[in-house]
């Protein structure tokens, strides 16, 4: 097989020529790029990709852990991150990990191992302290309300956005509320619990346990939200969802069940997706799709400037229909 320097041989020119083409450098004329081309076609030349990442120092190719591609608000983040990838010529691996531990560590050794350039964690199960081991391996960003200093971080304020949403409903007359979220333990959900405790508080209420329902995260789990609620001795009379999807579960499942939203119960969501026009469910919009693109932005960002670790937030807005 034929080599590059009997390439930079045949077509008059050195052997660096030949790699500064193989690697798309811009300084080299068209005459000589021309040369090379045309030699490397005559002897059906093929690059080993792999040496070539190796002499430019990168993959182009960004690793993004999300544990399902199969829910609208993934699929929505994905979809911003693909959009500005295309822009950049960036391949994306995609690693699915139901949030299994090992699946994310995956991500991480692929990185300390120059196999991707950088790593974007739509969620996580992963401890943070176990990402900071990994700091020195290359980018990482991470889609969450974060605090920490030490990787970008892209997200809506949550606190602020549950507060918004307690206080609509607070304002409606609702005193007794309960809270839907995803994983529990997950910063995000974290801070939607703490906001939640903290206004509670200030209106008097005891924060009751039963009140406060984890594992909501697909229209299904919306069906066991209604089941639930009907078990309480103490019913709240409005919820506030982590997400449309259990939200428009919980529409459906209380139609069948003879409640009417929200003379008898009210529902508040996140995320504006079409289902919740459809079903006219009150939510909080999150620019889902932005949060996408402005996180391959502090990935390349990050790449460049070694010392990047911007805490970038992004709007919401609440959006009223019918069923507060």
């Amino acid at each position: 097989m034929a080599n590059i320097r009997e390439i930079a041989r045949l077509a008059g020119v050195s052997v660096s020529t030949v790699s500064r083409v193989l690697n798309n450098h811009p300084y080299v004329s068209s005459k000589k790029r021309e040369a090379v081309l045309q030699t490397m076609k005559k002897l059906d030349y093929s690059p080993n990709i792999n040496a070539v990442h190796l002499s430019r120092g990168r993959t182009n190719m960004v690793g993004v852990v999300l544990p399902t591609i199969n829910h609208p608000y993934f699929s929505e983040l994905l979809e911003g991150i693909a959009e500005e990838a295309m822009h950049h010529n960036i391949q994306l691996v995609i690693f699915q990990t139901g949030y299994h531990e090992a699946k994310e560590f995956e991500a991480l050794e692929q990185l300390r191992g120059q196999l991707i350039d950088g790593v974007i964690f739509a969620s996580r199960a992963l401890s943070f302290d176990t990402l900071l081991s990994y700091k020195a391996a290359g980018p990482i960003v991470l889609c969450e309300d974060s605090d920490q200093n030490e990787f970008p971080s892209i997200s809506i304020k949550h606190v602020d956005a549950f507060n918004l949403g307690l206080g609509y409903l607070i304002s409606k007359g609702h005193e007794k509320i309960s809270i839907c979220l995803g994983r529990l333990e997950g910063t995000n959900s974290r801070k939607r619990k703490d906001a939640y405790e903290k206004k509670m508080q200030m209106i008097g209420r005891d924060v009751r346990s039963e009140w406060v329902i984890g594992q909501c995260l697909k229209i299904e789990d919306g069906k066991k939200v209604i089941d639930q609620y009907f078990k309480m001795e103490d019913r709240p009379t409005a919820f506030i969802v982590g997400n449309d999807q259990v939200a428009a579960g919980m529409m459906t499942a209380a139609k069948i069940n003879g409640l009417d939203v929200p003379e008898d119960l009210a529902i508040l969501s996140f995320d504006n997706h079409p289902i919740s026009g459809i079903l006219h469910i009150t939510t909080i919009h999150i620019p889902t799709k932005q949060l996408g693109i402005a996180a391959l932005q502090a990935l390349i960002r990050r790449s460049a400037e070694k010392e990047f670790a911007k805490k970038i937030t992004l709007p919401f807005k609440l959006i009223e229909r019918g069923s507060v």
